[in-house]
């Protein structure tokens, strides 16, 4: 196995996740398989209770691990299945470490961080990199690893040691040493023995004396993600940051063998030779990556600079590689950049203040606009903004966020928890309904019109979900039996799971190219009310798509609507460029009026 480690330094959020995506899409493109594997060193042991304001969306994969939003950036650029394993947290890893002490399975020796912490993150990165993600057997030939936070965060410590020790117990010595202690450890002749035993001692000595050279060299790349900013007065690209965020990683063990330069314009040729000067790396390893119109041009930049050439000759791998087919991510880049038409999105939600927020929701709707031709424009609008309360304590917010909601050319409830805004959603879901504006609910987004429906139509003013009134007398939405109200990690009805079909002619079954199931994510602890659905059926609303149980609410659609659909699950998590998510690409085809060309063939794909 080959491994390629991006860590960041001088400040967070430079893109280590996009730049370890771009890496991995390049090598990808150059013919190899890739995985990848994303170290969180926060104490939580997912980032299922992580609220969005601080850490930005919670990805759901199919197995239900709720994780980083990166593995969400890993699974859309190289289009492959990951699992819960592929995310490292420090919760998990001292987890692990603990439960193992209680077994009493490091037979009474004192447990510390160096070796059994680090051994253990070490045994972990090399247990998940040979999983398959991309659908075929065996293991991959590269992964990836990415390292959240900065060089010197305290709590990165353990996982810089063990990745330092990662780097030396991989390559061809090290294989030789483990050759003979098997030998040693099964010999039964005496004199033999002590031969091997000392053959290994050779051998260790060799692979400590040639630590660079030959061990690490051709298995293990570090490619160091770093800022070059320039200063206003100046106006000079300053390398500094990066000198020092280089020194505190070699000081931890770790020597860079590329640097990834983030900087708004591209870098000047003195500021590279100034960079390999001072930190020990050749000039043709040090890649820029400026800011660009969209992140689809990042594996281009790579590309154009020969970085895969020069990744693939440092692993040694030049010589099973391709030249890369970049085709479909340049073309994918420049459509979107010479787009000239473009359609507004209402974006009502709760977490508005944080664009990471929803970061998949983003990205579908960037997937499906491309299909369509035509640029997102999303508006946000916070869903406190358009409730009657707003009207007299900030009437300006609320004339704006009326204002906003009634030049969109469709609206959009995401999910999320909490009672806070929900008036507003509800708002929100009656002024498309009633205004025939396609609308898109998910998860709490479908809840929510389940809500305004009964109250609208049905006349039950007090309906409610017991989720923010548990004493409503007509609740539609409620608690699932098999939930905790106790304990909030790992609690929901997470994962993939298959929804049924009820009725082939529903737009969203026809979206589907009128398949009889469709598998989507799923991340909710309410559902709609098992018990009220013929009663909300009698306003017209039509429960379209079931679980396997035939009990479980999924999909709802309004017959007598452009496009007005609730789903319970989370389509944006599977969403991909090139091929976006069936509900997402029929949301903006109803926005630009091209829906019912599109339902008469949708086999071809033709708009």
């Amino acid at each position: 196995m080959k491994y390629v480690l991006v860590t960041g330094g001088v400040v967070s959020g430079l893109g280590k996740g996009v730049t370890a995506s771009s890496v991995g899409v390049v090598l990808k493109a150059c013919g190899l398989r890739v995985t990848s594997i994303k170290i969180d060193p926060y104490l939580n042991t997912d980032a299922g209770t992580m609220s969005p304001f601080e850490h930005g969306e919670v990805f759901v994969l199919d197995d239900g691990g709720e994780v980083d939003l990166d593995l969400g950036n890993y699974e859309r650029f190289l289009d492959v299945t990951l699992t819960r394993e592929n995310n490292i947290t420090t919760g998990k890893i001292y987890q692990s470490v603990l439960e193992k002490e209680r077994k009493g399975d490091y037979l009474g020796k004192t447990v510390q961080v160096v070796p059994h912490i680090t051994d253990a993150i070490k045994n972990w990165i090399e247990s998940v990199s040979v999983i398959p993600v991309d659908g075929t057997d065996g293991p991959a030939d590269v992964c990836v690893i990415e390292l959240g936070g900065t060089v010197g965060d305290i709590e990165s410590m353990p996982f810089i040691e063990a990745l330092r020790q990662l780097f030396f117990s991989v390559g061809k010595f090290a294989l030789f040493a483990e050759f003979f202690n098997g030998l040693f450890k099964t010999c039964t002749n005496v004199l033999l023995a002590y031969f091997l035993k000392f053959c290994q001692i050779i051998i260790s000595f060799c692979t400590d004396l040639l630590l660079f050279w030959r061990t690490g060299q051709d298995h293990f790349c570090l490619i160091h993600v770093s800022l070059i900013p320039v200063l206003g007065v100046v106006g000079e690209q300053k390398t500094k940051p990066t000198q020092h965020s280089v020194r505190e990683l070699r000081a931890l063990g770790l020597t860079p063998h590329f640097l990834a330069c983030r900087s708004a314009q591209p870098l000047l040729e003195n500021t590279k030779q100034k960079l390999s000067q001072f930190c020990h790396v050749p000039v043709g390893n040090i890649l820029n990556i400026h800011d660009v119109p969209n992140i689809w041009h990042v594996p281009l930049l790579l590309r154009n600079q020969n970085a895969h050439d020069a990744i693939l000759k440092h692993l040694d791998l030049s010589s099973v590689a391709k030249p890369p087919n970049l085709q479909e991510w340049t073309k994918r880049a420049e459509t979107f950049d010479s787009l000239t038409n473009s359609v507004r999105i209402a974006m009502v939600g709760k977490y508005v203040g944080m664009s990471d927020s929803y970061l998949s929701v983003v990205k579908a709707l960037l997937h499906a606009c491309i299909a369509c031709s035509s640029k997102p424009m999303i508006d946000w609008i916070a869903a406190s903004d358009l409730e009657d309360d707003s009207a007299n304590l900030t009437p300006e917010a609320h004339a704006a966020a009326w204002k906003t909601l009634e030049n969109a050319a469709c609206v959009l409830v995401p999910g999320g928890f909490g009672d806070r805004g929900v008036k507003g959603m509800i708002l929100a879901a009656k002024y498309a309904r009633e205004n025939k504006v396609p609308y898109l609910g998910i998860c709490l987004g479908m809840q929510i019109s389940v809500i305004e429906i009964a109250r609208s139509v049905l006349g039950l003013e007090r309906a409610n979900s017991t989720e923010f009134d548990d004493k409503t007398p007509d609740p539609v939405v409620i608690f699932m039996p098999e939930g905790s109200k106790t304990h909030m990690g790992s609690t929901m009805r997470l994962g993939c799971r298959r929804t049924l079909f009820q009725n082939p002619d529903c737009i969203t079954a026809k979206l589907y190219h009128n398949s009889d199931y469709v598998d989507e994510r799923h991340r909710h602890r309410y559902e709609v009310n098992p018990e009220m659905v013929s009663i909300l059926e009698e306003s017209g609303l039509k429960f379209v798509g079931k679980d396997e149980s035939g009990k479980r609410m999924e999909i709802l659609e309004l017959p007598d609507h452009p496009f007005y659909v609730g789903v319970q699950f989370h389509p944006e998590f599977k969403s991909r460029p090139g091929r976006p998510s069936a509900l997402f690409l029929g949301f903006i085809l109803a926005a630009t009026g091209q829906l019912e060309v599109y339902l008469r063939n949708p086999q071809n794909g033709s708009l």
